[in-house]
């Protein structure tokens, strides 16, 4: 009897380890249940469903995508506009430079005539004579008069003979004059003029004088006129301390006009003649001859014989030439501001383009970021949806793209969570059903541990008893084992059902990486593209260059007609000859420069085709970037549910490890039970001992009964738990 009740108590602390472990595998599903194991999930789900609309993926792509286009468009065009800008100003200011060279240059031998006429008069010797004689009469007498006048009608000749020059005048060395047309000017005065001391100093070489407004004469109020002087050296018998007589010939400033009105330097543009003192010596305005130039920069810029430079406020675009013949300055001013006017446009279209390119980037932008935003955001709705229990959503997949896959993947994933949750849940409902076969086991042995101390004397029937509760408990625990079979199948499925989902993962990451791979191959292709079209701008550059360059020869063969033109026309009858070669190299120059501007026109058109060729390069570009990057967000989204997948994998692993040991445990109970009966007959050799072990028994009764009530206890919270996904 002895025997039997140890063995009886050995048995029930067995059944007690078994209460334990199956305690703790309840008390890890329910962890399941609670979501503990999905915790990776649920921040990823937060992580795309942000509910700010400036941290929105659609929002974003939609920014994204606006700036860069309106970036590249005004980028593009201010770019032009301001190289275009400083073209124009340089393609005007050298034709320009060429019209002010060419007119310098007439002017410079308008400038020799007068110096040759002058030199004429200087070499005249009937005028010497004539200079010489009447230093030898007397002041105020006949012969006096006679000579003057006559010297009057010998200058007269002179100046008849172009209508520019205004007046001739000569005055011996002391300054007094000898011609009647002189006798305006005083000797005190004269002596004291700066020109006249300027000629005489140059002693026989010409001298020009700068502009006067009213001219030379004293008390003149006629036109503005320049002059030229000369010294009238070997002449004998004069009264001057010098021996010579000076010359000075006044032209009219109509002679410069002539050669000058047809330039036009545009609506506020101008062309003046500057002295060395920086005064007006020519403007088309006579009025303000004489007085200060106002160029807007110092004359020791003028370095070049000719050449071209702005203002020091950078206002106005100014070319010169300097005279060899004066030294004077012919200089053309142009406002910069009327120079690049044209250039306006560009910028104007460059706004008027942004505006439209906003538009078209809005409208885009909208699409892109709906078709691209709304099914992730569709998606957290759903995965919001799963997150409180109901496990019935799906994501109904339109497009065959990435997000499409997304979708599927997810269906798919929700499909083995419901498989899984089914599956637990019946796991659940077998473990409620042992439990109280278990808990009603349990109350029996407590009610007949009662009866063992209560009826001590009755110890041989309640070892009968005792027989048949062992084997009641050996068919219970052959139960038991039945059910923990059922549950290792349950944990296998789920495993399998696990790998199935981590390997679906890792097909994902493997397609996201070959779309990627592709995606950044294009890109490459792209960026090769966009290279190839620009060293073929280069080259349109070139052939620009080299048509500016045949236009720059065209113009100069035509300004070569022009000056066979005027050579052939000095020579008169002999030059008409070489005055039809002439016309015929400027008709070729003219045919030239039309032919060169018809391949410009063409240049220009092939230039446009591939700035707009870069332009849609430029744009496509962007978005192959920003698929890039939705590619890799989609990778790392797999390869987080991809390591979540493997976690859960590990917990089932555990799980499964825990009902192995508990089935383990249950086949020791069996056997356990089995020895009952052999323990009830030894029961009546151990009936003393019934006494002092019965209190024992009933303590170890009343744990049972605990034990089993919390095994019941918790499966009804993993049931509750369970309840709340909808399947």
């Amino acid at each position: 009897m002895k025997d039997k009740i140890s063995s009886l108590k050995a048995s029930l602390h067995k059944a007690g380890k078994l209460l334990s472990s199956k305690l703790s595998d309840v008390q890890f599903k329910r962890k399941i249940a609670g979501g503990t194991g999905f915790s990776g999930g649920e921040n990823v789900l937060k992580s795309i469903g942000l509910q700010n609309l400036l941290k929105s993926v659609g929002a974003k792509l939609f920014l994204i995508f606006f700036v860069s286009i309106l970036f590249f468009v005004l980028t593009v065009g201010l770019t032009s506009y301001v190289i275009s800008k400083g073209i124009i100003q340089k393609k005007v200011a050298s034709a320009t430079e060429q019209t002010i060279t060419l007119a310098g240059e007439k002017l410079d031998l308008l400038y020799a005539n007068y110096e040759d006429l002058s030199m004429q008069v200087v070499l005249d010797n009937d005028l010497k004579k004539m200079i010489t004689d009447i230093e030898a009469t007397s002041k105020g007498s006949y012969d006096n008069l006679l000579l003057r006048q006559k010297i009057g009608e010998k200058l007269n000749v002179y100046s008849y003979s172009n209508k520019t020059i205004k007046a001739l005048y000569l005055f011996n060395g002391n300054g007094e004059p000898i011609n009647t047309g002189s006798t305006s000017f005083s000797k005190e005065s004269l002596l004291q003029e700066n020109w006249f001391k300027k000629i005489v100093e140059n002693n026989g070489k010409a001298t020009w004088l700068e502009t006067r407004s009213k001219g030379f004469a004293e008390g003149g109020t006629t036109s503005p006129a320049f002059a030229v002087g000369r010294v009238l050296k070997g002449l004998t018998g004069t009264t001057s301390a010098s021996g010579d007589a000076v010359l000075m010939m006044e032209i009219n400033i109509d002679a410069i006009g002539k050669e000058l009105g047809e330039i036009n330097m545009g609506e506020g543009g101008r062309t003046v003649i500057v002295g060395p003192d920086a005064k007006l010596l020519y403007d088309a305005n006579l009025a303000s001859i004489g007085a200060d130039s106002a160029i807007g920069v110092a004359l020791d810029s003028f370095k070049e014989a000719n050449g071209n430079l702005l203002s020091d406020k950078k206002d106005m675009q100014l070319v010169y030439f300097k005279s060899e013949k004066t030294g004077w300055l012919l200089i053309g001013a142009m406002p910069v501001a009327m120079l690049v006017k044209d250039a306006g446009f560009i910028l104007m279209m460059t706004w008027i383009m942004a505006a439209v390119a906003a538009v078209i980037a809005v409208i885009i932008g909208y699409l892109i970021a709906r078709m691209i935003g709304r099914p992730i955001i569709m998606l957290r709705n759903l995965m919001k949806d799963a997150e409180g229990g109901d496990l019935r959503v799906r994501m109904t997949v339109i497009s065959q793209d990435e997000i499409g896959q997304l979708g599927l993947s997810f269906n798919e994933m929700m499909e083995k969570i419901t498989a899984l949750v089914q599956q637990t849940n019946q796991s659940a409902q077998e473990v409620l059903i042992t439990a109280s076969e278990l808990s009603e086991a349990s109350k029996q042995t407590a009610t007949s541990a009662k009866e063992i101390a209560v009826a001590t004397e009755e110890i041989a029937s309640g070892a009968s008893s005792l027989a048949v509760e062992s084997e009641r408990g050996t068919e219970l625990t052959h139960n038991i084992g039945q059910q923990m079979k059922i549950v290792v199948e349950s944990n296998v499925v789920m495993g399998t059902a696990a790998s199935e989902v981590q390997q679906s993962s890792e097909q994902g990451i493997v397609y996201m990486s070959e779309l990627t791979g592709k995606t950044n191959k294009t890109e490459s292709m792209i960026r090769s593209m966009v290279e190839k079209v620009d060293h073929l701008k280069e080259s349109t550059g070139s052939i620009r260059k080299i048509l500016e360059m045949l236009n720059n020869i065209s113009k100069q063969t035509n300004i070569l007609s022009l000056n066979a033109t005027i050579e052939a026309a000095r020579a008169g009858a002999a030059g008409k000859g070489f005055m039809v070669v002439a016309d015929e190299i400027r008709k070729l120059a003219d045919q030239s420069r039309q032919s060169i501007a018809v391949v410009g026109e063409i240049t220009e058109k092939i230039q446009r085709e591939i700035d707009e060729t870069v332009q849609v390069l430029s744009q496509a570009y962007p978005i192959f970037q920003e698929q890039i990057v939705s590619v890799k967000e989609a990778d790392q989204i797999f390869k987080e549910v991809q390591s979540h997948m493997g976690g859960f994998i590990a917990q089932l692993s555990d799980a499964t490890e825990s009902i192995s040991q508990l089935e383990a445990s249950q086949l020791v109970l069996n056997d356990a039970m089995t020895s009952v009966s052999a323990v009830a007959q030894q029961s009546s050799a151990t009936s003393e001992e019934v006494a002092s072990l019965s209190s024992e028994q009933m303590n170890i009764s009343s744990g049972l009964v605990r034990l089993s009530d919390k095994l019941e206890e918790l499966s009804n919270s993993l049931k509750d738990s369970l309840s709340r996904f909808q399947v």
